[in-house]
């Protein structure tokens, strides 16, 4: 089985419609920097996202280190700044589409964005 990890950032106290769209991004972001073999096998399961959350951009930078010394694919997802926050924030992380058991390994702590 494979998955998408998008992973956000609480503290910035984003609209829900924010949230979405930051999401959005990065999903995009992953899609476009994985193997195409990896994104086809994704697709055809259904392209499975689940959405995590971390209280600061010091957690999501120490993920996405994890992520990457385990051999992941990451995006970051760096706000426009045209309506809630500055421009240049970073917001979100994106890990893979991988396989979701080793996916896992890094982000099973974090809790799910409600």
């Amino acid at each position: 089985m494979y998955k998408q990890v998008i992973v956000v950032r609480d503290d910035l106290k984003l609209s829900r419609g924010k949230i979405a769209v930051q999401v959005a991004h990065a999903a995009i972001i992953g899609y476009e920097k994985s193997d195409k073999n990896v994104v086809e096998k994704w697709m055809k399961e259904g392209q499975k996202k689940i959405v995590l959350k971390v209280p600061n951009l010091k957690e999501l930078m120490e993920i996405k280190e994890k992520a990457e010394k385990a051999g992941f694919v990451t995006g970051i997802v760096r706000d426009a700044g045209l309506t809630e926050i500055p421009p240049g924030t970073i917001t979100a992380l994106v890990i893979g589409p991988d396989e979701e058991s080793k996916i896992d390994k890094i982000t099973r702590n974090l809790p799910l964005l409600k």
